[in-house]
Order: C-alpha cells, then sequence, then structure tokens
C-alpha cells in the first residue's frame, strides 16, 4: 500500500514505498539517500503549511508527485556530471536528483524569493554540498555553463530554448518534461538532435513525457 495525501504518514511504510520505486528504477537505494529523500518531504511539507510553495501538502502527496516523478525523469536524462535547473520552483526536479547523485553538481535558479529561501534551507538541513542556489531570473543572471540544463515549468515549452541555451556548454543536452502530452518545441537554430522521450513514473504508474536536445558545439 502506498503512502498518498489522504492517510497519515507513516514514514517506516513511506522508506519501504520509496526503496521499492528506485529498484524498479535501478537508482540507488543507499540508507542515506533514502533518508535524505524523506527528509525533503517532510521539509517541504512543513514549509507549505506555512507559506504556498507547492500545491502538494503533505509528505505522502510531495514523495508520489514530486520525488518520483524527478527519479523516473533521472532515468531518461542522458549523465551529466553538472546540471542547471532553471525555475526549480521548490526546488524539483534538482533537488532529488542531487541526492539521488550526490557525485554530480547541481544549480538551481529561482527568482521567487520564498522558494530560494526554502532550496537553501533544504541545502541546509539535507547536508547538500554538491548544489548552489541562485535568486533571480535565468535570462537576467550571469549564466554559468553546464553539461545538462532542466527547465520544468520555467515558461510556455516553445519559449523555453532559448532561456536554456547561455547556461548550456558546447554538446550539453536540454531537457524540457512534460505530462503525457508531450512539450510543444519549435526548431531553434543551433539546437540538434531534439527528440521525445516517454516514461512511467514508478509506483505510481503515471505517464510522463520529456523533450530533450543538444546545444550543438558551434552555436557561439
Amino acid at each position: 500500500m502506498r503512502p498518498n495525501s489522504d492517510r497519515a504518514w507513516d514514514r517506516a511504510e513511506a522508506r519501504t514505498h520509496l526503496d521499492e520505486a528506485l529498484v524498479a528504477l535501478a537508482l540507488p537505494t543507499f540508507p542515506r539517500t533514502l533518508d535524505r529523500l524523506l527528509d525533503l518531504c517532510e521539509l517541504l511539507a512543513s514549509w507549505a503549511r506555512r507559506i504556498s510553495l507547492t500545491a502538494h501538502r503533505t509528505p505522502g502527496s510531495i514523495l508520489d508527485r514530486l520525488v518520483l516523478d524527478a527519479a523516473a525523469l533521472a532515468n531518461v536524462l542522458p549523465s551529466a556530471a553538472c546540471v542547471a535547473d532553471l525555475g526549480s520552483g521548490a526546488g524539483f526536479p534538482g533537488l532529488p536528483l542531487a541526492i539521488l547523485f550526490p557525485e554530480r553538481r547541481f544549480t538551481l535558479v529561482e527568482a521567487r524569493e520564498r522558494k530560494h529561501h526554502f532550496q537553501r534551507e533544504a541545502i541546509r538541513r539535507l547536508d547538500l554540498e554538491n548544489v548552489q542556489a541562485l535568486l533571480g531570473r535565468s535570462e537576467a543572471l550571469e549564466p554559468q555553463r553546464h553539461e545538462g540544463v532542466v527547465a520544468q515549468a520555467l515558461a510556455r515549452p516553445r519559449e523555453v530554448v532559448p532561456l536554456l541555451l547561455p547556461w548550456a556548454d558546447a554538446g550539453a543536452w536540454l531537457a524540457i518534461p512534460g505530462g503525457q502530452n508531450a512539450p510543444l518545441v519549435e526548431a531553434v537554430p543551433g539546437v540538434s538532435g531534439a527528440e521525445i522521450r516517454h516514461y512511467r513514473v514508478a509506483a505510481t504508474g503515471v505517464e510522463r513525457t520529456v523533450w530533450i536536445g543538444r546545444r550543438e558545439a558551434t552555436l557561439l
């Protein structure tokens, strides 16, 4: 039986649920990884009771709809030593990805102060040394080049790619997650190899899509 927003949070049950989902995705299930992901669910739920950070207000809902979504996305994204998450909101998918892959570096970019403050608190409380949180609009900040750039809710899909490019190193992948219907992304000069990947979230069975392209090495 999986945790959900209608039942009381049982951390032991949630841990089993999370472990089984990560095993199904062939993702790390180290005790520290499980503990950090569950801590993230509880921390966000605590903040969400006081200020509006996400539509998901309980640890169980956050686990199913945010953490497991991020884990499933990780399974279809190309590898990258450093990833930028633009418009990351309360830190998704960046924070779960950073917990799952502590050997990689992540940059969270968010323009809304309350969400940025939550990101900073999560980084501190969860001791995430591989994450930095930047406050500001991605197009207004000095971009830092990364091997992968993801934007889950930055803008309308057809407007997002030009915002991703300044943060992408030559040959880096760009990703725009979507729902069951694929994001509508028009061709953009300097981006090649665009494709839509379909995947299913472990345990919940929710179907998702993600648009992935590559920044051409010749783009200045």
